[in-house]
């Protein structure tokens, strides 16, 4: 037990820059490191550590509103650099940024908390069209990565806790970025045999860095929480800037 203690390394702070690490090289190679496979493979790790930190947050914030109301307010700052870094518009209604589907996530699992406390099927049947509202609302407004975002913020809310906790974890991840997913693939070629491997695949190895978080939060100094906040928009721009105006 106390070898397997050991080995969870990474506290929050650290989880956290890493998933900001892995969205910076999928974002590098969408713009200006253009078919080097590898920075979109190794980014495709970041936004489940995203949905892994919004449950952790939800169970340590002091404050559920304004925790929800500070990601509100950063997914309509984001909302332009995200326009522009992806079509070069001011304006695109057809897809927004990852920050509302971190909000909404937040939203459907604060109504889960509700009802896994008190325990009644009100509460219950509420939780549950709560969840298909919002994961259809996320699907139909084309929020970044659909209703499979907020899916797999519940899952890791879910999970959460469980001594099997690991394996939950582990085959919701497949079934959402393997089983279920539709798009980008690449082919493998195991023992002959060629499968076409989803990219959005390599997500599922996000789950080696969130096993490795200890539980710390690490550093108290409350500038860098809005350094992790700022990060989004302002990376968004200047790839925007140097990739658009070269």
């Amino acid at each position: 037990m106390k070898k397997m203690t050991s080995l969870k390394c990474l506290n929050a702070n650290q989880l956290k820059f890493l998933a900001l690490f892995f969205m910076l090289l999928d974002h590098m190679w969408a713009t200006i490191i253009p078919g080097n496979q590898w920075l979109t493979n190794i980014g495709r790790m970041a936004f489940p550590i995203f949905a892994f930190k919004i449950v952790e947050g939800f169970y340590h914030t002091s404050n559920f509103k304004r925790y929800a109301q500070r990601l509100f307010l950063f997914a309509l700052i984001s909302e332009i650099p995200f326009n522009l870094f992806l079509t070069e518009s001011f304006i695109y209604p057809f897809h927004q940024n990852v920050m509302f589907t971190l909000l909404l996530g937040l939203l459907v699992i604060k109504v889960l908390d509700i009802a896994c406390r008190e325990k009644t099927w009100q509460r219950g049947l509420l939780a549950l069209v709560t969840l298909i509202a919002l994961s259809l609302l996320a699907t139909l407004t084309m929020v970044d990565y659909g209703g499979m975002g907020i899916l797999t913020i519940v899952a890791f809310y879910l999970f959460r806790g469980f001594p099997g906790a690991w394996l939950g974890q582990l085959v919701s991840l497949v079934c959402l970025n393997v089983v279920f997913f539709q798009g980008l693939s690449i082919p493998l070629t195991i023992f002959g045999w060629t499968y076409d491997f989803p990219t959005q695949g390599f997500a599922v190895f996000s789950l080696i860095f969130i096993w490795l978080y200890n539980g710390q939060k690490g550093s108290r100094n409350p500038g860098l929480q809005w350094v992790a906040y700022w990060f989004y928009p302002i990376h968004l721009f200047i790839l925007y800037a140097l990739f658009y105006w070269r």
